[in-house]
């Protein structure tokens, strides 16, 4: 059943809340520029080779008995287990609507994984086209998922497949975090009534999560334009979004409930107009800087996660994202109001072409989806 989403602008505009910005050239504190940080000394790290062989895997997880799931866009998932065996998971994927940037997308465990086998997907559907959020179980083997149930519907898709997210965050309250694409839609990063350029937050049963700008709508955001990552900061429980820019400006944002990020591609009507400032205050009354800002030009953005633990030295804490275009890891470390960010570094640049997915694990290494389309792998990255 589709969900209403239906969400008062006004109600929107009257929670929005400023932040401050950085850009490569400067940082912009309440309209003052400042210096560049200079980049630090990046942490000495490992990378293992996991999985390799596959096509375009969009998301990896670690299951609690040591199981990796991920899954190809194209449509098919994939499981190593413990004893390093990697074997293909049984799905039914005949709706599968994979065209350019999109299919199968986000993967995610639910909170109570242990208990319920729950699987989150994000992933197109073809007839009727759009972006869906399925709950799957896996049985105890790990041989067959079975689709349980749609969470979402009726997220916007492109013809040609460009921007649709879709990545999906558990939150440790069991609510669902969901980075929406614009699908090339002119006006709906700033349509509080569709599901496209948003992040959505939501119960598993798809209702509205409690906090909500509108109790009544899914909606948490608005004003992005291809939201592929996001995470939460350890301590404070701060949820950041990475998104992809268009010529200019990838972004990292502070999400705040109602707030509006400034993408507003329908300067001239009917037309998507990626000419436009990835947050635009003219156009977008009260819209919120990003905390960090890639410039000319991007560096395609598609994964963020935080670097947790003592191994990770001075850069314990930093916000880490990946880079496809760049074929890196940057991190950034963030101020303590996490508005801006003071120190980056850089990983793995050129080393294993365009890094997409990043997935903390408990031990503080992470997993890292490659993403050139020949002999893909999964790496773990660790922290010396």
């Amino acid at each position: 059943m589709r969900i209403a989403h239906a969400l008062c602008a006004a109600a929107l505009a009257c929670v929005l809340t400023a932040c401050t910005s950085e850009e490569p050239a400067r940082t912009v504190r309440s309209g003052a520029p400042a210096p560049v940080p200079d980049a630090g000394t990046p942490p000495r790290v490992t990378v293992t080779t996991v999985v390799d062989g596959l096509d375009h895997p969009w998301d990896v997880v670690q299951a609690p008995d040591g199981t990796l799931l991920t899954g190809e866009r194209s449509g098919r998932f994939v499981v190593r287990r413990p004893d390093g065996r990697v074997e293909e998971l049984r799905a039914d994927l005949s709706d599968l609507y994979a065209v350019g940037e999109t299919g199968l997308m986000g993967v995610a465990l639910a909170l109570d994984f242990e208990d319920s086998r729950t699987v989150y997907t994000c992933q197109g559907h073809r007839d009727p086209d759009d972006v869906r959020v399925y709950a799957w179980t896996v049985d105890p083997g790990w041989t067959t998922m079975t689709r349980q149930r749609t969470v979402v519907e009726g997220l916007p898709v492109a013809r040609g497949g460009r921007h649709a997210g879709c990545r999906i965050l558990v939150h440790p309250d069991g609510t669902l975090y969901i980075g929406t694409g614009d699908a090339t839609r002119p006006t709906a990063p700033q349509d509080p009534g569709s599901l496209g350029g948003k992040v959505l937050h939501l119960n598993p049963d798809g209702t509205p999560a409690p906090g909500n700008p509108d109790p009544g709508s899914v909606v948490f955001t608005l004003g992005h334009r291809n939201v592929q990552g996001l995470a939460l900061q350890p301590g404070t429980g701060r949820l950041y979004s990475v998104e992809q820019g268009s010529s200019r400006d990838d972004e990292v944002n502070l999400l705040v409930p109602g707030g509006n990020y400034g993408w507003r591609p329908d300067r001239e009507p009917g037309t998507y107009d990626e000419s436009v400032p990835m947050t635009d205050p003219e156009r977008v009354p009260g819209a919120i800087p990003a905390v960090w800002s890639s410039g000319s030009p991007t560096i395609a953005t598609p994964g963020l996660a935080f670097a947790a633990g003592p191994q990770w030295g001075p850069w314990s804490g930093a916000l880490v994202v990946s880079s496809q275009q760049g074929e890196k890891l940057l991190l950034l470390r963030l101020s303590d109001d996490g508005r801006s960010v003071t120190e980056s570094a850089e990983l793995l640049e050129g080393e294993y072409g365009r890094l997409r997915s990043l997935t903390p694990l408990p031990d503080g290494s992470l997993l890292v989806t490659t993403d050139n389309g020949s002999d893909d792998r999964v790496l773990q990255v660790a922290p010396v």
